[in-house]
Order: C-alpha cells, then structure tokens, then sequence
C-alpha cells in the first residue's frame, strides 16, 4: 500500500487491520550451544515446537541413525557472515566427530537438526 497522500491531496486509508496469521512473528535463528526449545501456539490450536539452541545432530552413518554432537559451524552457503555467529540454517556445514555434514532440514521449523555426511 502507498504511504502518504494522493497526488489530489487526499489520504491513503488502511482498509483494515492485519488479522493474527498475517502479522510477522519475531524471527527465529538456531544458534550453537545448550539444547533450548520453544512451544507456540499456533493455527487451529496446534503447538508447534522450535529449536533456539542446539548441539547435537541426526546424522544417517552406513544406513544407521546416529546422533552426533556439533563441534563447530564451517560454513553457511546462504550467507557467510551466520557461520561466523554459530548459527544453524538448512544447507549450513558443521564439523562433527564422524566429519563434515550438510544440514538438511529446517531447524527452526522441525525442532530438530538433520543432516548427511559431506564425502
């Protein structure tokens, strides 16, 4: 919507409000560090859980499931500066015992870190 007024001199007018699914919430980052979640209510009364901290992440190892711990963050491909704040986004490397692995899921969005091994 434009801001300001009429090229007549007359004022835009807001139609109305912004109902409560169409207004932005705070954004969340996933930082490195002590597991920390948060619940939030969201549509239709459902709870959805996000990831604000996290250390640990599920790595599929010779077809097996294992839950590595994050040493450190390598490198973010989206943006070079996150890597430098140790924060966690889909497609960002970290360094583990087992090697490098490629993030795969959206953490903020799931509650959990996913990722796959970097050969």
């Amino acid at each position: 919507m434009k801001i300001g007024k009429k090229l007549t001199g007359g004022k835009y007018i807001k139609g109305r409000k912004k109902k409560k699914y169409e207004r932005a919430g705070q954004k969340k980052i996933v930082k490195l560090g002590e597991e920390k979640r948060k619940k939030e209510r969201v549509t239709g009364g459902n709870e959805k859980i996000f990831l604000l901290r996290g250390n640990q992440i599920n790595v599929l190892v010779k077809n097996k499931m294992q839950k590595l711990e994050i040493k450190n963050v390598v490198e973010t491909p989206s943006n070079r500066f996150l890597a430098r704040q140790n924060i966690i986004t889909k497609g960002t490397i970290v360094e583990t015992d087992a090697g490098r692995v490629r993030v795969t899921n959206r953490p903020t969005q799931e509650g959990n870190i996913n990722g796959v091994l970097i050969q």
